[in-house]
């Protein structure tokens, strides 16, 4: 095979949306490659690149074939038994197969399969060059992208995300020709809109990342996310301070420019009397500047601008970056001295004129239902009752300030700010804010008990009552994020060492749901009138439900940290009975899983498993664990006893204290009566004492085990 040349496919566009970006350049080279390969055309797709900017989408993939390789296809007839009479010759069936194949009966091949054997016709058809593929190839990648809008312009009968201007499609120095979104491809691709607005010719597919660079575009995604770091560290050091530049902040601005330039900046101190949350909120997420702290970690009144231009008058930016803060600053100072006029609690009696949903009832109605499951949980894990109901009373009064109606992410944050400002209990200031943690993905869970206690209530009656309106997550679809809700609520309940029985629990927040929530969520019967509502069995059924749902959370956060699935499935099948006590099982079992006697134990208990199962489904019923010592006619019988016997007395503290990783190292030490015992004996004897002596030995051994996992199924 010819050596291959690298292929680069540009488009440049209006600006893109900075969100998507990364995702249209994602799937760009995924479609494309996948297509080249479903073609069988050779390429180093281990190497391939994708390069976004805000005007342009690209794709660069080394060593590609210059010729797609002859296509073999095969096309299957009729049955042998079918295409043969019983002289041996062709049925009509067979000669009309041959036909519209274009060949001759005596070119078909026959196929042999475990259904049988079929007639093929195989026909090979030289392969295309690229550059006959590539530009349909590129055209149905592009319709591919995930566009939820896309638009048209001028009058094209085309759409895309963004109007398109220009098309390079090199393979190694020569112009693959073709037509997409009616550009003509060629080499000619536009540097920086302002620094380099002239046409770039581009040498090769290799040549034009320097090219671009050259003209004031960085097209690497990754050099600008490490230019942005580089700049932003430069423009700091005259600030003195800090800068606070998050991930997802870095690929915004990322996203946003395509020669970025860091420029400090200066407001008025007199702003920093507003809580710095609501002015780092501003300056991120709606202006996209970076926020500067002290060595303390307080906000400073500096920070940094990231500029598309390295312009001969930065001053005139900076004034203008300036310019732009200072009304966002005064709304939110605005905001926040009115707010401070009504105490928090003063807005309760308005919640009850906001919607939760609509057979939920009001944002009064949920709080109520918080608070009451706050103060259960509080009574159940030490946590004083009062301090968390009147927390649970306030949590959802910070949605009506103004602060909040402009700043939705300030949800919780301000709470706590208004709450400490109204004189309310430093322990319930804090659950306002840390009860919505973890917000998002690999965040903490809240660090105090008042919040944790509020978390779990929340959680629960959020999962309950959109469970029941029929409005639980569908396939891709989660609308509400009830799976973040429902990790958010096991990370709490393990992470928090919160001992609370989830079944318990869920049971709670279902029975407060009003009955219009139940009935919401029930289909009409067949002939489209309501069935009517059985509050308790609908109750019972969401309960399954959620149960399910709120487990299958367990298998993502506990596979991260390194568990298998058979461990999760050992300590699942004993139902502990919080998910605190399920991870320490887990735990236990993991650290059994690497002793040397765990492998033969968990193949043992597997063996009893199946022993006493089938014993079971023989006799009618579950084996009986009363040992007669009368009954033993070997040794081996006789020490596995008194091993089990052993075991049980030296454990039973352990599990006491749910001290499973010490339960489990004791269990460990049966393995050599265990191994003696299958060495020795026939299970099945066939005298019926001796035969039912030695299932109850096997009953006690699977239930010893039993008390912590079933780890016959590790």
């Amino acid at each position: 095979m010819a050596e291959g040349k690298s292929l680069l496919v540009e488009l440049g566009t209006e600006e893109l949306p900075p969100h998507a970006l990364d995702a249209l350049g994602a799937a760009f080279l995924r479609d494309l490659s996948g297509a080249l390969a479903k073609a069988g055309v050779h390429a180093g797709f281990d190497a391939a690149r994708a390069y976004v900017t805000p005007r342009r989408l690209a794709v660069h993939i080394p060593d590609v074939a210059a010729m797609q390789p002859a296509q073999t296809q095969e096309r299957r007839g009729p049955a042998v038994a079918v295409g043969l009479d019983a002289a041996g010759q062709p049925t009509p069936a067979l000669s009309g197969f041959a036909r519209s194949c274009g060949v001759e009966v005596e070119a078909l091949e026959q196929l042999e399969t475990d259904k049988g054997a079929w007639f093929v016709a195989r026909t090979v058809r030289p392969g295309q060059p690229l550059a006959a593929l590539l530009p349909g190839m590129v055209d149905e990648a592009l319709k591919g992208l995930p566009i939820p809008r896309p638009m048209r312009w001028a009058d094209h009968d085309y759409s895309f995300v963004r109007p398109a201007h220009w098309l390079l499609m090199l393979h190694g120095n020569g112009i693959v020709d073709g037509d997409v979104l009616g550009l003509a491809s060629g080499r000619r691709s536009y540097g920086h809109r302002y620094m380099h607005p002239q046409p770039v010719h581009v040498a090769d597919a290799d040549s034009w990342l320097d090219a671009l660079r050259m003209a004031n575009v960085l097209a690497d995604p990754v050099e600008r996310r490490e230019r942005i770091r580089d700049e932003v560290a430069r423009a700091a050091v005259a600030t003195g301070g800090t800068p606070h530049l998050d991930e997802t902040l870095l690929d915004e601005l990322a996203n946003l420019t395509e020669w970025p330039v860091a420029i400090a900046c200066t407001f008025d101190p007199a702003f920093l009397d507003v809580p710095p949350e609501a002015l780092v909120a501003t300056m991120v997420v709606h202006q996209k500047f970076v926020p500067v702290f002290d060595a303390d970690g307080r906000l400073t009144e500096h920070f940094i601008g990231v500029a598309n231009i390295a312009s001969a008058e930065p001053e005139a930016i900076r004034r203008g970056y300036e310019r732009v803060i200072r009304p966002r600053f005064a709304d939110a100072k605005f905001f926040w001295d009115a707010d401070l006029q009504t105490p928090l609690a003063d807005h309760r009696a308005a919640l009850a004129k906001v919607t939760y949903q609509r057979a939920l009832g009001s944002l009064a109605d949920k709080s109520e239902r918080i608070g009451a499951l706050a103060r259960s949980i509080a009574g159940e894990v030490g946590v004083d009752v009062e301090t968390a109901s009147r927390a649970a009373s306030l949590c959802k009064c910070d949605l009506l300030t103004r602060m909040v109606g402009e700043f939705p992410e300030l949800q919780g944050v301000m709470g706590r700010h208004y709450a400490t400002h109204s004189g309310e209990a430093p322990a319930v200031a804090a659950a306002l804010d840390s009860y919505y943690r973890p917000r998002f993905g690999g965040d903490a869970i809240a660090p105090d008990r008042v919040g944790q206690v509020l978390s779990v209530a929340d959680r629960l009656d959020t999962l309950a009552g959109i469970f029941a309106v029929g409005l639980k997550p569908s396939g891709s679809k989660d609308p509400f994020a009830l799976r973040r809700v429902a990790l958010g609520l096991a990370r709490t309940l393990i992470e928090g060492e919160l001992e609370l029985g989830l079944r318990a629990s869920l049971e709670a927040a279902l029975q407060q749901l009003p009955e219009a929530a139940l009935a919401a969520g029930v289909k009409p019967g067949k002939n489209g009138k309501p069935v009517p509502l059985d509050a308790a069995r609908r109750r019972a059924e969401l309960l399954d439900e959620l149960l399910v749902f709120v487990i299958e959370r367990l298998h993502g956060y506990y596979t991260a940290q390194g568990f298998d699935h058979g461990q999760l499935e050992a300590v699942l099948a004993v139902d502990p009975p919080s998910l605190l006590d399920f991870d320490r099982r887990l735990r236990a079992v993991l650290a059994f899983g690497r002793l040397p006697e765990a492998m033969a134990l968990a193949a043992a208990n597997k063996r009893v498993a199946n022993i006493l199962r089938q014993q079971a489904e023989a006799g009618g019923g579950a084996v009986a664990m009363d040992v007669d010592p009368a009954c033993f006619e070997h040794d081996s019988e006789r020490e596995l006893a008194t091993a089990l016997a052993s075991a049980r007395q030296e454990t039973a503290l352990a599990l006491e204290a749910r001290d499973y990783a010490a339960v489990l190292t004791r269990l460990a030490r049966l393995q050599a009566p265990v191994d003696a015992f299958f060495d020795s004996v026939l299970v099945n004897a066939e005298e019926p004492r001796v035969r039912a002596n030695r299932l109850a030995l096997l009953a006690q051994l699977k239930a010893q085990f039993a008390s912590v996992a079933d780890i016959a199924l590790l």
